[in-house]
């Protein structure tokens, strides 16, 4: 029997041992990976002349802090090399890498930043357009998320919610305000409707409020729109209905308001118009007035005609 104790210790002691040198090899093994992948993207960097030693290892360093937190080396790679093939400057790499950074320690999906990052460099977007773009993307999907942790303490149940909380993020990019979007959530989980008609509510909320943006509405007469339809109507399709109504009669208010228009015709039949607020422009060096002035000429005498001075009166008839 003790003989038989003393094996099954012995076996023991063998699998731990085992199991440390096997952990061994395998940290070993992805350390060298990482210095590998760390290598290759300093070779990326230095096959341009535009970044210094120091920029170089800062860059690295940022580099192995997005993989570190999650990020995929082809992603981070696929953004360098991009990065280089537009000139963008070490430092606003790094404040791109940042915002990734941030948004992923944040649980934040950065997928969506990442595609935009590229997105605008494939498109050779100005740097701190790029920037400004995923700063407000990260920030919007931020403001997502607290929503859905609101949503989620009153029984939403989200399984697999990044989808929705891409969906939210983007009805904020395109205008929609916050409060409705978060009053849209609240109604809708009390109301026991699914992820997927909360989705499609949102997607609809940003059709409307892309509408009112096409007909010069600011981010606060969209905010009130939304707000008076929301406090008037008590569903989702009479609400969708009051905002729709409302920006036609914002459309119609426009239309009579653009019937005001001073239209002018050329001594070719062509009618040009003018717009309102529209400085006057010279054509010929002739000036085209601002529209709601009336075209200043002086009159003649009235029923005046011009002669020509050298035309001989007629003969007196026989």
């Amino acid at each position: 029997m003790f003989s038989i104790k003393r094996n099954k210790i012995k076996y023991s002691i063998f699998i731990t041992l085992m199991s440390i040198f096997i952990f061994s090899l395998s940290s070993t093994a992805n350390t060298a990976s990482d210095n590998e992948q760390m290598v290759q993207l300093e070779e990326i960097l230095n096959s341009s002349s535009s970044y210094s030693a120091f920029q170089t290892s800062m860059l690295l360093k940022s580099a192995q802090n997005l993989i570190d937190a999650g990020i995929s080396y082809e992603d981070t790679e696929e953004i360098i090399e991009n990065s280089i093939d537009n000139s963008l400057n070490a430092y606003n790499i790094k404040k791109v890498f940042d915002v990734i950074l941030e948004a992923q320690e944040e649980g934040l999906p950065s997928e969506s930043l990442i595609n935009k990052v590229n997105e605008g460099l494939a498109k050779k977007v100005d740097d701190n357009d790029i920037i400004t773009a995923i700063s407000t993307k990260a920030e919007n999907l931020q403001k997502a998320s607290e929503i859905l942790s609101e949503a989620g303490t009153e029984g939403l149940e989200i399984n697999g919610g990044d989808e929705l909380l891409q969906v939210l993020a983007d009805s904020l990019e395109n205008d929609v305000p916050y409060d409705s979007l978060t009053w849209l959530v609240e109604s809708a989980t009390s109301e026991g409707k699914s992820v997927e008609e909360i989705s499609e509510i949102s997607e609809e909320l940003s059709i409307l409020s892309l509408m009112a943006v096409d007909i010069g509405l600011t981010p606060e007469e969209i905010s009130i729109t939304f707000e008076e339809a929301i406090a008037n109507e008590e569903n989702f399709e009479e609400i969708f209905a009051y905002i729709q109504n409302s920006l036609e009669s914002e459309i119609n208010v426009n239309a009579l308001a653009g019937e005001g228009k001073n239209s002018t015709t050329s001594e070719n039949g062509i009618s040009s118009t003018t717009s309102v607020g529209v400085p006057s422009a010279e054509i010929g060096g002739a000036p085209i007035q601002e529209s709601g002035e009336a075209p200043s000429a002086s009159p003649g005498p009235s029923g005046s005609s011009s002669s020509p001075s050298n035309e001989e009166p007629s003969p007196p008839e026989n």
